[in-house]
């Protein structure tokens, strides 16, 4: 007998395996989960224009208050492996709605806060709710969509998180600027009631597996590697990076080996890993992951290069950049057209190759270029950003099994989380090599330089992705970008199987 597929009309994935389908997909269940996403996603960064007022009302230096970001985003990543569980211990629904509940007493405590350890742990504690919220609420928009709608349904979850970098800036500095760095967390307390309300209405109640054994080794394994993988790269991307950042990376890499080896050998493991016998779903941890690095790393560039490089003030800086927002929504509405018109592997050939030519652009700006020629690149980078976010969120789910598919969202988000951290800390060091070493050829006298390499050595390496986009099969993800009778390959190949 064929084993139930992800969008089967009779099955619905719920937390602990395939339940009866209580009718398609649901927009607004997808755009409730998009609005927490991007909670989440926005107050990853949020607070970056807001260190210097924290500082002052506290009374430290502005780089102690780093750490109330770094504990944020270290949680949220850490946090995922158990929250996979926990989901399907207790139920997707049960657990998204807890998440929303710890996210919005956490923002209200961090607004309380009255010193920097009480904002560091609620900061914490907020970042466990961002856990939860971020692979389950993937889940419950998942749970029962069908094949032919996947890419309507992920599309819609795919713009937090390419909105929330460049609207943070703004954000935390209008609010700062015009109110307070508390409002930065007390607007999450109207926003995260609504979406308690609205999960309460929304979300199916799915019964949980009550017998499902949490796998506590490869839990402790997983969780130490991601810890330790994003000290290292923290420390990578900071100015002292030597020896603690190698071996924070190392040892997180040994833990995830270990975790790995001890999950292929468990009656209960942690993550299905038989998910990445998917060719689709691994591209995800190869090219996907490349292009999610090399992505992160623009945004935390770009007004570097602007400022130190142009000598830009921040507001002239800061709405410049949020013109890649502008490509970001612009070429929203054409992105599922274009992926069912020509595929997923033409996509994201052309959007990785692409982007690269966009870094490259910017490897040749000055501060005489005109602004609207600069517009124009950082418009087209943003809609290229867009076209490939899209193509990668949908075709990872394409040959997933409900079986997979919690480990799948678990695995995809922890993946994200260490992509754009490692974007940023590859794009500290590149800019670290280039300006102590002075090997581009502009570099005397010219403050840029450094930028300029970088962006030359983040389009080389986006090269990688289209390398792996081109090893794709040619009809990668059919049953998603083009519903309907299968290729005849694909029927061939459900034949012998």
């Amino acid at each position: 007998m064929r084993e139930p597929e992800l969008g089967d009309p009779q099955m619905k994935v719920s937390a602990g395996g395939a339940v009866p389908a209580e009718g398609g997909w649901s927009p607004r269940l997808a755009l409730l989960v998009a609005a927490t996403f991007f909670m989440e996603f926005l107050d990853g960064t949020v607070l970056t224009t807001a260190i210097p007022s924290i500082a002052a009302d506290f009374s430290v230096p502005a780089a102690d208050v780093n750490i109330t970001m770094t504990a944020y985003l270290m949680t949220v990543a850490m946090g995922i492996p158990l929250s996979s569980w926990l989901a399907e211990r207790l139920g997707a629904r049960r657990v998204f709605c807890l998440a929303i509940a710890i996210f919005t007493a956490a923002s209200l405590l961090c607004a309380l806060s009255q010193d920097l350890t009480m904002l560091t742990l609620s900061r914490i504690l907020q970042g466990a709710g961002g856990a939860m919220m971020v692979p389950v609420g993937t889940l419950v928009v998942l749970r029962g969509t069908p094949k032919k709608d996947l890419l309507r349904a992920t599309a819609f979850l795919v713009w937090p998180g390419l909105l929330a970098p460049v609207l943070a800036p703004l954000v935390g500095g209008a609010l700062t600027t015009y109110l307070s760095w508390h409002w930065i967390f007390l607007v999450n307390l109207p926003l995260g009631l609504a979406a308690f309300l609205a999960a309460l209405r929304l979300v199916p109640a799915v019964a949980g597996d009550g017998r499902r054994r949490l796998d506590w080794l490869g839990l402790a394994l997983t969780t130490l590697g991601v810890g330790s993988l994003l000290v290292g790269l923290e420390l990578m991307g900071g100015r002292d990076a030597g020896i603690a950042a190698a071996a924070g990376i190392v040892a997180g890499l040994l833990f995830l080996t270990a975790a790995v080896a001890w999950m292929r050998r468990s009656s209960t493991p942690l993550f299905n890993l038989s998910v990445f016998g998917a060719r689709t779903f691994r591209a995800t941890a190869t090219g996907g992951f490349v292009y999610r690095l090399t992505i992160s790393a623009v945004p935390f560039l770009l007004p570097l290069m602007f400022q130190a490089g142009f000598g830009w003030d921040p507001l002239r800086a800061g709405a410049m950049v949020s013109a890649v927002f502008i490509g970001n929504i612009g070429i929203k509405p054409a992105t599922t057209p274009l992926i069912r018109r020509f595929g997923f592997k033409p996509v994201l050939v052309f959007a990785s190759l692409a982007s690269a030519a966009t870094f490259a652009l910017c490897a040749l700006l000055d501060a005489g270029t005109p602004e609207a020629l600069i517009i124009a690149v950082l418009v087209a980078s943003g809609a290229f950003r867009s076209i490939g976010f899209s193509a990668y969120a949908s075709v990872q789910y394409a040959d997933v099994v409900p079986a997979q598919l919690p480990s799948a969202n678990a695995v995809s988000a922890t993946l994200v989380q260490l992509a754009t951290a490692a974007g940023i800390a590859v794009g500290a060091l590149l800019l670290r090599v280039f300006e102590a070493s002075g090997l581009w050829p502009a570099a005397a006298g010219d403050p840029a330089a450094p930028y300029r390499a970088a962006f030359v050595a983040i389009a080389v390496l986006m090269l990688l992705s289209t390398v792996d986009s081109l090893a794709l099969p040619r009809h990668a993800g059919a049953e998603v970008s083009r519903p309907g009778p299968a290729p005849a390959a694909e029927r061939h190949r459900r034949r012998r199987a």
